[in-house]
């Protein structure tokens, strides 16, 4: 296993006590102490969760995220996203804005990602993609 930045798909999977995501969470913590979570991925899930008023999911997403690693989106991982995002277009094969941004905090940080959605994390060179929902 090594070291990742869990996706909005994963993170959301595992607030819903999927047990295969449950299981790799746990491996995971005891290998690395700590998860790496993106801002962007904060965003995704506090929007989602305050837009259903799930006010108990939302207290045990907040304490998940303070007892982890929030990485910020910063210039350099908008510079690798905007790169990424170039490449992919001219060759025809672009993915959405939110998943370069979270590529490029991965990259930046130098972790793979952690995702269900592995059909576009593929196209990403130099990341290391696995989906947590398969054994």
């Amino acid at each position: 296993m090594k070291p990742a930045l869990i996706d909005t798909d994963i993170l959301s999977l595992f607030l819903r006590g999927e047990p295969a995501v449950v299981s790799r969470f746990a491996a995971y913590l005891q290998a690395f102490d700590r998860l790496n979570i993106s801002i962007i991925t904060y965003y995704e899930i506090l929007s989602g969760l305050r837009y259903r008023d799930a006010n108990k999911q939302l207290e045990r997403f907040l304490e998940l995220i303070h007892n982890n690693n929030l990485l910020p989106l910063t210039v350099d991982a908008c510079g690798i996203a905007a790169m990424l995002y170039a490449g992919l277009r001219k060759q025809g094969n672009p993915i959405d804005d939110i998943d370069l941004l979270i590529a490029g905090i991965a990259l930046e940080n130098k972790l793979g990602i952690a995702t269900r959605n592995v059909g576009h994390f593929n196209r990403v060179q130099g990341l290391t993609v696995e989906d947590w929902t398969k054994d």
